[in-house]
């Protein structure tokens, strides 16, 4: 999916609709009363008997407020909808047979919800079939739901759908729902299976949700999930017969948006356009994943694709895909006895080969990825670079390196190359045991490249701890402190600092840093043969005379939206702790988000009357989640300092965006410096409009423009012009 970018919807707006001329009928019952069907047809519901066909009968409505039991192998035309607490629905293998027939897909596009459970705790659904219908189960604002035992197949799917997103539909459909279990379902012939959004800490084992036409397991916010031997294959969308080669836009299980922390072990997540795709099409990162065991081979594209960091990969399976791991933007990832092989072969998959090594098992290039480690993986009869790393193609590694990597007792056999790398900086290979490569290493401009001889009968790495600070002033003198490092055999352990300042080889590294920013502190430990890594990524901030509006004063902010006449768009401001400068910064939030430049207005009444006269900066720190995809567009962020009678704007030159496009890849979820020149310079572009005279500026304002039409949220710290 490295080609595509999605251009769908996030929305959760409910497409659940009893039809036209169809009135729903709430059936309350009882006080715990268990209910089998047959008091239904008492009722005068058009509803089927159990094994009955339902051809076009009306879809009615069932309000469930206490357990419920249907007739065993029933099939209802009818939907459930469940707003009660502590209830359980035992289905017998009953169905619900939506208004829409299996393929026909503009029907199965309007078909509704089959059971809807909307605001509930403790809520169980077992033994239940849903069919025909855009979405089988949606659960929403939940907490401890089970469903177990169901099959929601035959709902929304569109295997001819083209490039990009849809609406959501398909099998299950969580919002905001957490705690909860899926357990022994089925959702096959679908678009999404499984979709999470804003859905944390539920359990998801032993179901089938496999040969979806988009995704198999889609995640969307939703954090601390565990994904345990579930069937996740098939996730594609393609034309073989009509010579199509390229999934269109479809992957086994999709991962965006800060879903953090979740949880994968020996999933089956064969066979997808990719295996498993983390995608940050709009800058927003998933960090903390780990896949553990699980088999994400004959991928159509990338086995395994991701452009986030601090993901981990343990004994995975990533073979006969174009490419085993392709992960380009991803620091601070570890890759532990994963097996990639057999990629790119010619009677395989081998779609988007890269000039210079072809395809590969794992391969880190096209983004930043500093802090890695990829230890004892078997990477084999690849067809390109066993281990592949690159930094900035265009710049030639100017813009940035590979960077801090150790790479160890890899089984690196029968591949073009075993390790290809080019553009890299501190990069430690030891161990590792060749076999059969036409060429073993092929590397090219790596600075502090360290190959110590191999010794097999060194096995134990040392283990790196290093205890130091995180955000630090300018011109205070800092400690980093790596001496509790050890080595499990009693091995010396020797160091190797990485960092602006020149190599340091001590087990204590002292400084002070004299401007404000980002600096990247590395630290290798070793024994003479094998390494560990540990660093810090270290936010320098100048202390500041004066905060404008960042400092407890969020009721003083105003806004002003672009395009909105009908002034819908509202921007809310929070003062919020977690500051860099002071003791605490600023949040706003655009939502609703009526599109086009929306700005952050301090003071909202206009009333500065602030002299700066000789003043030369404005600077701040900046940091933001976008829902919207691909998130910013048009410069940004533009600022503008307001006098009574005209303003001065600042813009990034050549129309940059810095959120969109940052100096360094940590930007994307630290905090980002931003600093203007007064004067401008070859980065920042200053125009004059109207009269305006420095001795009196009465308001500051920052304006950023997005994609869509969905939230964005800002934090603004430190702001100051002097």
């Amino acid at each position: 999916m490295r080609a595509a970018l999605a251009s769908g919807s996030t929305s959760t707006e409910s497409r659940h609709s009893s039809g036209p001329n169809r009135p729903a009928i709430p059936l309350r019952w009882p006080n715990r009363q268990r209910v089998r069907l047959p008091c239904l047809l008492a009722l005068s519901l058009t509803l089927a008997g159990a094994g009955a066909a339902v051809g076009n009968a009306a879809v009615r409505e069932i309000v469930v407020t206490n357990d419920f039991t249907l007739e065993k192998d029933a099939r209802l035309a009818a939907r459930l909808v469940v707003r009660a607490n502590h209830v359980t629905i035992d289905g017998q293998g009953a169905t619900l047979v939506g208004p829409a027939a299996p393929g026909d897909t503009n029907a199965l596009a309007t078909a509704g919800v089959g059971v809807l459970l909307d605001g509930v705790a403790n809520v169980t659904v077992r033994n239940l079939n849903a069919h025909g219908f855009t979405i089988g189960l949606r659960a929403r604002e939940a907490r401890a739901v089970t469903i177990e035992g169901c099959d929601f197949s035959d709902n929304y799917h569109n295997p001819r759908h083209g490039w990009g997103e849809l609406p959501p539909g398909g099998g299950i459909l969580f919002e905001r729902v957490r705690q909860s279990v899926l357990r022994k379902n089925r959702a096959n012939r679908v678009w999404d299976a499984l979709h999470l959004v804003e859905s944390d800490e539920n359990l998801v084992e032993e179901n089938d949700f496999s040969r979806c036409s988009n995704t198999c397991a889609k995640l969307w916010r939703s954090s601390r999930n565990r994904f345990l031997t579930n069937n996740l294959s098939y996730g594609i969308r393609i034309d073989r017969e009509a010579g199509e080669v390229h999934a269109r836009d479809s992957t086994s299980v999709l991962i965006e948006s800060g879903s953090d922390d979740n949880y994968w072990y020996r999933n089956d997540i064969t066979h997808g356009g990719d295996g498993v795709f983390i995608r940050v099409l709009n800058g927003w990162v998933s960090r903390g994943n780990v896949f553990v065991e699980n088999d994400t081979s004959y991928a159509n594209n990338n086995c395994v694709e991701s452009w986030s960091p601090g993901n981990t990969y343990i004994r995975n399976r990533a073979n006969h895909g174009s490419y085993g791991f392709w992960l380009g933007g991803s620091d601070q990832t570890v890759l532990i006895g994963n097996e990639a092989a057999y990629n790119g072969l010619t009677n395989g998959y081998h779609n988007a080969p890269e000039p210079g090594f072809g395809h590969g098992g794992i391969v880190i290039v096209g983004g930043p990825s500093s802090h890695t480690l990829i230890a004892g993986n078997h990477v084999h009869h690849n067809n390109g670079g066993g281990i592949v790393f690159r930094g900035d193609s265009g710049s030639q590694g100017a813009r940035w390196r590979t960077h801090h990597w150790v790479v160890q007792e890899n089984r690196i056999e029968h591949n073009r190359f075993g390790v290809w790398g080019r553009w890299g900086s501190a990069i430690h290979l030891a161990n590792n045991r060749f076999t059969g490569n036409a060429v073993d290493t092929h590397l090219d401009d790596v600075q502090e490249l360290y190959q110590p001889s191999p010794d097999f009968a060194v096995r134990q790495a040392p283990i790196a701890r290093l205890n130091g600070p995180e955000v630090v002033r300018v011109g205070e003198r800092v400690r980093f402190d790596a001496s509790a490092s050890s080595d499990p055999a009693g091995r010396v352990v020797q160091y190797r600092w990485h960092w602006s300042g020149g190599p340091v080889a001590t087990p204590v590294m002292e400084t002070v840093f004299s401007a404000p920013g980002f600096e990247r502190v590395s630290l290798t430990v070793h024994n003479g043969t094998l390494a560990d890594l540990a660093w810090r990524d270290v936010l320098v901030v100048r202390p500041v005379r004066e905060e404008l509006g960042t400092e407890g004063d969020a009721g003083r902010w105003g806004f002003e939206c672009e395009g909105d006449p009908e002034g819908r768009g509202r921007v809310i401001f929070q003062d919020e702790a977690g500051a860099l400068v002071g003791g605490r910064c600023v949040r706003f939030r655009a939502d609703p988000y009526p599109g086009q430049y929306v700005s952050a207005v301090y003071p909202r009444a206009r009333d500065g009357g602030w002299d700066w006269r000789g003043r030369t900066r404005i600077s701040f720190w900046i940091r933001a989640e976008n829902e919207n995809i691909p998130s910013w567009q048009n410069a940004g962020p533009v600022v503008r300092l307001h006098g009574p009678r005209g303003w001065l704007e600042f813009k990034p030159a050549g129309d940059r965006n810095v959120l969109g496009d940052p100096p360094f890849s940590e930007a994307r979820w630290l905090w980002l410096p931003v600093e203007i020149p007064l004067a401008g310079d070859a980065a920042w572009l200053v125009t004059r409009h109207g009269e305006f005279d420095w001795r009196r500026v009465d308001a500051v304002s920052i304006a950023l423009d997005s994609w869509g039409w969905q939230p964005f949220t800002v934090w603004l710290d430190g702001l100051t012009v002097d």
